[in-house]
């Protein structure tokens, strides 16, 4: 699944190239996605200009003159900027003619993703009201996973993925940022210590920060908006690595199940 880094990656591709210009026209393939698309997209979107491409958490926000798209990539959803000549093939579900001969195309083999016109303030949406801090957000204390993490009776791998409590941090990077806080994702959230914390929500900023900078992480399905890979996986330390020698300690690397996830980690380095 597409997660903050891949969704960002989207975000900042797109962005400088679409921007400013006029919707023509809509073209729904399906009738349905994850949630049913609306049978009047088209007269809802036709004419108006996109003005900003923002994110919260994984949805991306197309800002329009008098309404915004709310789109969410699901498990396996490739949004791309291509010529509108280009033939269509399997799983092309949606297009967004633009007034320079080109289209945003939306595949997405699973249909697990979803594309609602919203009118008035999205964030009061149900789908984002709910939602906690941007892990890269400026205003994020150091000490909030500390203050968070009081009395919680789940594991700390959990906790982290908890999108009440931190949006974006998906299963890979979890991962990734217990192994370079050195903390083992089955433990208590309320066993952290201050300082543990702060360790952890670092390491989540910079892996979060570094995978943004790679393009993101293709296990499978991701692709840039230009249809390139991530190239975030050659530098994964833990995940997908059982059984593999720790690149700290030499130890074998673990792996279980963490809230129906596969978690990998050291048991050497991880305490």
């Amino acid at each position: 699944m597409p997660e903050l880094p891949e969704v960002e990656t989207v975000r900042r591709g797109l962005e400088p190239r679409v921007c400013g210009r006029r919707i023509t026209r809509a073209v729904c393939r399906v009738a349905k996605l994850r949630l049913p698309l609306d049978p009047q997209l088209d007269a809802l979107v036709r004419g108006q200009r996109i003005h900003a491409i923002t994110r919260r958490a994984k949805y991306l926000l197309f800002g329009l003159d008098r309404g915004t798209l709310l789109l969410h990539l699901g498990m396996s959803g490739v949004l791309r900027l291509v010529d509108q000549d280009c033939p269509v093939v399997k799983h092309d579900h949606l297009d967004l003619h633009l007034d320079n001969r080109q289209l945003l195309r939306y595949n997405d083999t699973r249909r697990f993703g979803l594309l609602l016109y919203l009118q008035g303030e999205p964030l009061t949406h149900r789908l984002l009201s709910h939602l906690g801090p941007e892990p890269l957000g400026h205003d994020l204390a150091e000490d909030y996973l500390f203050i968070r993490s009081r009395n919680r009776k789940l594991a700390i791998k959990n906790f982290i993925m908890d999108q009440k409590v931190l949006v974006g941090v998906g299963n890979i990077y979890a991962s990734e940022a217990l192994f370079v806080a050195g903390i083992d994702p089955r433990r208590m959230a309320a066993s952290l210590s201050r300082k543990e914390a702060c360790t952890l929500l670092e390491a989540i900023q910079s892996i979060l920060t570094e995978a943004i900078a790679a393009g993101g992480t293709t296990l499978k399905d991701f692709r840039q908006s230009d249809g390139k890979p991530g190239y975030f996986k050659q530098r994964l330390q833990v995940y997908g690595r059982k059984e593999q020698g720790c690149l700290r300690c030499g130890e074998p690397l673990r792996s279980l199940v963490l809230g129906q996830r596969s978690t990998f980690f050291c048991p050497q380095c991880q305490r």
